[in-house]
């Protein structure tokens, strides 16, 4: 990639975020002559080019540098689900310049093959990518803290489990890195792995955590996020669950809120557990052991913190953490039509589970981020637009719009619009944007004044750019 064609885009809302070392956003007062810079890096993106928050991290900062792995290379003016490849760049925060791009792997047509990137105790760098009901490629840098120049400055990594899909890398107690992940496919069971040696081997719960359809109704299946605790030594988990009905009986597939077949892109209900990552029990919210893995019926029963009455999401929540480090959430459900749809903030107040509504949203599946200051502000960075994203495009299928920020300073009770973070429209028009995420440290923290998301204009081309806000 040509650094000198890297685009930087001076927007006039500011932005300024403080790292914190329970891995909470923070952000700081804003000054009035701050700015914040959209750069754009990266070209020939497909669907997912940055993923949502099922597969995280994609960034790293690493010895004051931000070290990011993304999808790329697609076609110019190739049809829909053109063959891309996984990628790694580096940013100079100071220079505010990219690095060459270094190709780790070949194409694919499965964006869900998009990489991940962690950081071991000894600052070398890890990237896993090609996972999807695969064991995918595992990768470690030759050297500390570098991407080097091409596929010779990484050496082949462990096998880390034999089937993995959505995988997700967080640093836990004693210095040690966890995967959490989907084992085969979309009925299949959801575990995690930890690592002592540094990505060396990897030993996982004599159970699975869930597995929704072992004895309960046929095919059911969820999406989960997750979460560490600020000690490390508890794992929040966050899913929801659906009826994957692979024969798309329309029976099977009827919502009877909207009185239709909805499909299997919405799906049902909040449930949480948590789990206990020295002894490997898991609970649920109240504190009662649950009997692994957890399938449906197990769920309904004693997980469920919100029968949502069959409004439906796509992407499962974000999770933060609140004063007292229990968990609380960004979702998006659909309303009064499937074609309707709104962001809430999900708590525990009073000894109950509250909903609150933030503003709308224009799809299912728009992936966005909340973080908390340590004074109670919140802050929803959120995919916003005006009516349903209803196209036949590729790229808009999994939602997309512009980038906006939200904010609540009475404990998520009420929300305003603080700023809109959206790229230039000037340089580019009739783009819509998706999956933002936070930049973070080794340890889980996140990076002052950074977040990634991509964007597309032409709805069946592999034409995505990825921007890192700075």
């Amino acid at each position: 990639m040509d650094k000198n064609a890297l685009s930087v885009l001076i927007c006039l809302a500011p932005l300024v975020v403080i790292g914190c070392a329970d891995g909470q956003e923070k952000p700081a007062q804003i000054r009035p002559d701050a700015t914040q810079a959209a750069v754009a890096f990266g070209q020939g993106g497909q669907i997912k080019m940055l993923y949502d928050r099922r597969q995280r991290p994609q960034a790293v900062y690493l010895n004051d540098k931000v070290h990011i792995v993304f999808n790329g290379g697609g076609q110019a003016g190739a049809k829909p689900k053109a063959p891309t490849k996984p990628m790694a760049v580096t940013y100079d925060p100071v220079s505010r310049q990219f690095s060459d791009v270094v190709t780790l792997g070949s194409a694919s047509r499965d964006h869900h093959y998009g990489p991940v990137i962690w950081a071991d105790e000894k600052d070398y760098l890890h990237v896993l990518f090609g996972c999807h009901r695969t064991p995918g490629t595992h990768l470690i840098s030759k050297q500390p803290a570098s991407i080097g120049t091409g596929l010779d400055s990484w050496d082949a990594g462990a096998q880390i489990a034999p089937g993995i899909s959505y995988p997700t890398f967080f640093r836990i107690h004693d210095d040690r890195e966890l995967i959490y992940y989907r084992t085969d496919g979309h009925t299949s069971s959801w575990t995690y792995r930890i690592t002592d040696d540094n990505g060396k081997t990897w030993t996982g719960p004599a159970g699975d955590v869930t597995d929704m359809d072992i004895k309960g109704r046929f095919e059911w299946s969820s999406y989960q996020t997750v979460l560490p605790s600020r000690d490390g030594k508890f794992l929040h988990v966050a899913f929801m669950t659906y009826d994957d009905n692979k024969s798309n009986d329309p029976n099977r597939f009827y919502n009877p809120r909207y009185d239709r077949a909805a499909g299997n892109e919405w799906k049902y209900n909040l449930y949480y557990v948590r789990i206990d990552l020295q002894m490997h029990e898991v609970t649920n919210f109240d504190g009662e052991r649950m009997n692994t893995p957890i399938d449906i019926d197990q769920a309904d029963a004693k997980c469920r913190i919100w029968d949502t009455k069959w409004c439906g999401a796509g992407v499962p929540p974000t999770i933060i953490l609140d004063a007292n480090g229990g968990p609380a959430f960004l979702h998006v459900l659909s309303e009064e039509t499937l074609a309707e749809h709104r962001y809430y903030y999900v708590r525990r107040a009073g000894g109950k589970w509250k909903q609150t509504p933030i503003t709308g949203s224009n799809h299912q599946w728009n992936s966005c981020h909340l973080a908390r200051d340590d004074d109670g502000t919140l802050h929803a960075h959120l995919i916003v637009g005006d009516g349903y994203l209803d196209t036949d495009g590729y790229m808009d299928r999994y939602g997309g719009g512009a980038v906006e920020q939200w904010s609540s300073h009475d404990n998520g009770n009420t929300w305003k619009k603080q700023r809109d973070l959206t790229p230039d429209r000037s340089t580019y028009p009739g783009w819509k944007y998706n999956n933002i995420q936070p930049v973070t440290k080794p340890d889980g923290s996140i990076v002052d004044g950074m977040l990634l998301f991509y964007g597309w204009k032409d709805r069946d081309a592999p034409e995505a750019k990825a921007f890192l806000l700075h």
